[in-house]
């Protein structure tokens, strides 16, 4: 015959007469106004399943956690291994720190679930010699129904069951939002890809910047874009040595990464310094280095490559001139115009 648990009488003052007084291991049996009782938060997962713990159980049952597992050891065959099983002691370590962490941030909002409090006292009073809890799944809860006769067990299965069923919808929510983002991630990866091909093919046919370059009368646009790409080049400095220069220069030299310095050593121009210095209160300002006399060359420093310039910047392609890259440093170029 199965054994039924109903639920306890309450103030019997005969029930009181014999508990002995100071005795931890007795438990206390509370009402439980099930309307303020979350119990989504009493399953948890171990094992890889949705369970609940004993104690949780017995106290939304109204009984005592020692009645109701005692119960289902009298009716031991409706409890297989995949409806009820009892945590090893790494994982009832792992569910105390659970617990800790779960009740630290309920005090921090000046709440304290009552399942928490029956659970962590539950564990503490079964720790050391005694033995861990068991925990039960869907299935298990299902069949406590017919163990725990009584109007408060099929009323707080119901809850239990819709509880359970909440759940997987909202994990069936998340996992669909993360296969979503990862479907995203996967063709951003593809795209970026792509991408890389599509430049990696483009800086192959793209023409290259050559040590020599030759410009024919009339290639001034060639000429302009040539010098622009050595400006843009630049990672630390540009230094132009030009006798002739002009807004169009300064025009040219705002093309460089901002946090390249650029320096001009020029011949003294009333109407280049007023250029200069209008440049100077919008853009990345550009020094100027009076030439100390007059130099017949011109010459362009690009960071530590020094390049020989057949025309003044400005005239560029105006005329027949060349572009050299120069094999001599630019601190010895530089220490000929001390």
């Amino acid at each position: 015959m199965n054994e039924e648990v109903h639920e306890p009488v309450a103030n019997s003052s005969q029930n009181e007469a014999a508990k002995p007084s100071g005795d931890q291991s007795e438990e206390v049996v509370a009402k439980c106004d099930h309307k303020n009782i979350d119990i989504k938060s009493m399953i948890r997962v171990i094992r890889g399943q949705q369970v609940m713990l004993d104690s949780d159980l017995a106290m939304l049952y109204g009984v005592k956690t020692s009645a109701l597992n005692q119960a289902v050891k009298r009716n031991i065959g409706r409890f297989p291994d995949d409806f009820m099983f009892q945590l090893t002691k790494s994982e009832l370590g792992l569910l105390k720190s659970q617990i800790a962490t779960s009740k630290l941030a309920e005090n921090q909002q000046d709440k304290v679930l009552i399942s928490q409090i029956v659970t962590s006292k539950h564990i503490e009073r079964r720790g050391g010699t005694q033995k861990p809890p068991y925990a039960f799944t869907r299935n298990g809860i299902g069949m406590l129904s017919s163990v725990l006769r009584s109007e408060t067990a099929v009323g707080v299965n119901i809850l239990i069951m819709r509880a359970f069923t909440a759940i997987p919808q909202i994990v069936n929510q998340n996992v669909q939002m993360v296969q979503r983002i990862f479907n995203i991630e996967q063709h951003q990866m593809e795209t970026d890809e792509k991408i890389e091909l599509i430049l990696d093919k483009i800086e192959e046919i793209a023409p290259k910047q050559l040590q020599e370059q030759i410009f024919q009368t009339g290639c001034v646009w060639d000429a302009w874009s040539y010098v622009s790409d050595l400006v843009r080049s630049a990672k630390k400095r540009i230094v132009l040595i030009d006798n002739f220069v002009d807004d169009r220069v300064l025009s040219l030299l705002s093309k460089r990464t901002e946090s390249v310095k650029a320096t001009i050593y020029t011949r003294y121009f009333e109407q280049f310094l007023t250029d200069l210095k209008k440049h100077n209160e919008q853009y990345p300002t550009i020094d100027f280095v009076q030439l100390p006399h007059r130099n017949h060359d011109r010459f362009l420093i690009i960071d530590d490559k020094v390049y020989f310039m057949g025309a003044s910047l400005k005239d560029m392609g105006a005329g027949l001139c060349a572009v050299t890259e120069m094999q001599i440093l630019p601190e010895t170029l530089l220490n000929y115009l001390k």
